[in-house]
């Protein structure tokens, strides 16, 4: 059965189990509908909206429509969509607002029962989000109860100390896996070393700031033995429950793009103690996990429209000998060799990938092998 755990700033019980709709942007509005659906009868009841397109909201929407008041989602205050639908992700304060109402009239709902500030992993994005008056327009929106609770999402732990310093704190997104957690203790990533984020957890739970977990196989990583840095694979069941373990957290909310990804994720609610064991990773040393693309998206737009996260996955998967994800990068509108090296996505990845020379890495690979 579901295991639900009560919202420490709210009244909200929030199943560990939730999901994230950030790998829907290909699929079709009635499999959306049937997979939220689905979810729903099988006790999940916290959805992540900081959706991989804009086709997303409106089979959500009408599949939360019947039972809204017993769903719960966060806004992402910086996540914006393109005229193609496209996701991306901005500071400008007066296309923040207007996808707010966008999302809120697409959805038919008149609150959002979180409101995150976006991918704040730099302390510099926090300040250029209080200049531009966004900070105090979400917390306007708590105070008219359109957003019932405030938070964010981000990678970074100095960054996530200082607001939740500002109190934004009743929910928050950010990144947890084994391999994170268990990397060297560096702090290149910028995501704080393992004793800081062992501290940051454990503030957490002692200031009842919830956390919802994004990242929770690395990736992909982790559920196979020649790309997770254990060189070791992991079920998906075992990595959702290290992270369900980890002090603070309500609930995780790994990525589905169809009903058949659902029925995987799904079978860790009915695990046998045996199949959730993960305690195998303690005699585990990872690899820094930096450098790693993770295919977050957070590099998105990109001005030649590659779409550079699934150019990453479709890569990585081919070099191990999966023939269907070469063919499936064969078939991307734009591929690698597009790239002209603006370094624009550099800048973005929380992750200090270089983008750009990876580009040029997987357009002379694939021009080479397939």
């Amino acid at each position: 059965m579901m295991e639900y755990r009560k919202l420490p700033h709210g009244d909200e019980n929030i199943g560990v189990l939730g999901i994230g709709m950030g790998c829907l942007e290909n699929t079709p509005d009635d499999e959306i509908v049937a997979i939220v659906t689905k979810a729903i009868e099988h006790g999940v009841n916290y959805f992540d909206m900081c959706a991989g397109g804009a086709n997303v909201y409106k089979p959500f929407g009408e599949a939360i429509k019947p039972c809204r008041d017993k769903v719960y989602f966060p806004i992402h205050f910086g996540a914006v969509y393109n005229e193609k639908g496209a996701y991306g992700w901005t500071r400008d304060a007066d296309k923040i607002k207007a996808t707010f109402d966008w999302e809120m009239k697409t959805l038919d709902t008149d609150y959002a029962d979180f409101g995150f500030l976006h991918c704040v992993d730099q302390i510099e994005d926090y300040e250029e989000l209080k200049a531009s008056g966004i900070v105090d327009f979400m917390r306007g929106l708590k105070d008219q109860g359109v957003l019932r609770h405030l938070g964010f999402s981000s990678h970074t732990v100095p960054v996530a100390e200082r607001l939740l310093d500002d109190g934004f704190g009743d929910m928050i997104l950010f990144s947890i896996n084994a391999a994170y957690d268990l990397a060297q203790d560096s702090d290149e990533l910028g995501g704080g070393t393992v004793s800081q984020r062992a501290a940051f957890f454990n503030r957490c739970r002692r200031d009842g700031v919830g956390i919802s977990v994004m990242k929770p196989f690395h990736g992909g990583k982790l559920l196979d033995a020649a790309q997770s840095p254990f060189h070791t694979a992991l079920t998906a069941t075992q990595c959702l429950q290290y992270v369900i373990d980890r002090p603070g957290v309500m609930t995780a909310v790994p990525g589905v793009k169809t009903l058949e990804d659902l029925n995987g994720i799904l079978k860790y609610i009915d695990a046998t103690p045996e199949e959730r064991d993960y305690s195998a990773i303690a005699g585990f040393s990872a690899d820094k996990v930096m450098g790693h693309c993770v295919y977050c998206g957070h590099c998105k737009p990109c001005p030649m429209e590659i779409n550079i996260d699934l150019v990453n996955k479709y890569y990585d998967l081919s070099r191990i000998g999966d023939r269907l994800a070469a063919d499936h990068y064969r078939k991307l509108s734009v591929n690698a060799d597009a790239c002209v090296g603006c370094g624009h996505c550099d800048e973005r990845c929380p992750f200090k990938v270089k983008q750009s020379a990876r580009m040029t890495e997987i357009a002379d690979w694939f021009k080479e092998n397939m």
